[in-house]
């Protein structure tokens, strides 16, 4: 009987999350209005992001979730800008981007340091380089109890899962705004949801992540620009950044696998889906969070996600 209200609890929350995969080739540009009527609203929403020669512009673009969604970008001709700390990695997938013909340019950034975002954003505006869409991807983790981890990390946590939103959109939407067209995607996680154990710095930073894509969408529209934004919410994935978490039942919170995770990321992109939650399960923790806080944590527990860090080793340094 729990399982079967968990099943509709999930069902009830699933509504937005009908896309089967990406679409491509529809038109992409939808003025908005804060007079819109509703009927006008919904009708916008069905409008699609096209990312063929267009730029997209990828945070942590050098490995993991990023690295692969600038192949899959690439395969559809989009153009790609990817920003990392990690310049032989960048190297890397600059050379293993040349096979699909598209324009690859590589920016070595410190995303913990605004002054090195904003350096870096100078020279792209410089170098006539428009950013289309704007995928906010890097991300860290300390994966260690509060107590037990330096104020250093707490702080970079935040500079890159959190500040870095703010200081990459600062200079990149003003363009996006004046050419009429544009696209914020914010790469948060099922943390910035519910907190768990060694996570208070990583969940907290996420919980803003959240928050800046919500409050930057209301925003938007009203102003009146067709920008639009999409938060991407997924459990954990298999990436490395989370080597050694578990899972208590696999059917309900699976491990995720990137190919999946990034499949979804580009259909929600390219459908301008305004949020992303990975998997369906992770809908019950809005209706888990009616609950008194005793027994939502109770919850928690006995699906595990209480204990999903314990063994929790993390990517290796590089």
């Amino acid at each position: 009987q729990f399982f079967d209200l968990l099943r509709r609890i999930v069902e009830l929350f699933n509504e937005e999350d009908r896309e089967t995969g990406p679409i491509s080739g529809r038109r992409s540009r939808c003025p908005l209005s804060p007079t819109d009527s509703w009927g006008a609203l919904l009708k916008k929403g069905r409008c699609m992001t096209v990312v063929a020669g267009k730029r997209v512009l990828i945070t942590g673009g050098a490995s993991g979730i990023g690295r692969l969604l600038a192949d899959k970008l690439a395969a559809r001709g989009a153009n790609l800008s990817l920003w990392d700390i990690d310049s032989d990695g960048l190297e890397r997938a600059a050379k293993e981007l040349k096979t699909f013909n598209v324009c690859v340019h590589t920016v070595r950034c410190d995303l913990s340091d605004k002054e090195d975002i904003k350096l870096c954003a100078g020279h792209m505006r410089d170098s006539d380089l428009h950013v289309d869409v704007l995928v906010n991807n890097a991300g860290i983790v300390s994966g260690g109890y509060l107590l037990d981890i330096s104020d250093e990390q707490i702080e970079r946590t935040f500079s890159v899962n959190t500040l870095a939103l703010f200081w990459m959109t600062r200079e990149f939407l003003p363009d996006m705004i004046h050419s009429g067209a544009g696209h914020i995607v914010t790469v948060a996680s099922a943390g910035g949801f519910t907190g768990t154990a060694k996570q208070v710095d990583y969940s907290s930073s996420k919980f803003a992540a959240v928050g800046f894509d919500e409050a930057l969408r209301v925003e938007l529209h009203k102003i009146g620009t067709p920008v639009v934004t999409t938060v991407v919410c997924p459990f954990y994935i298999d990436t490395g950044m989370f080597a050694g978490v578990k899972t208590r039942f696999s059917w309900l919170l699976p491990i995720l696998s990137q190919d999946y995770v990034v499949q979804r990321m580009v259909g929600a992109i390219e459908t301008n889906k305004r949020r992303l939650i990975l998997p369906r399960m992770v809908y019950s923790v809005f209706l888990m969070r009616l609950l008194p806080v005793r027994l939502m944590d109770g919850l928690m527990r006995f699906l595990g996600v209480s204990k999903s860090m314990d063994d929790f080793t993390g990517r290796a340094p590089r």
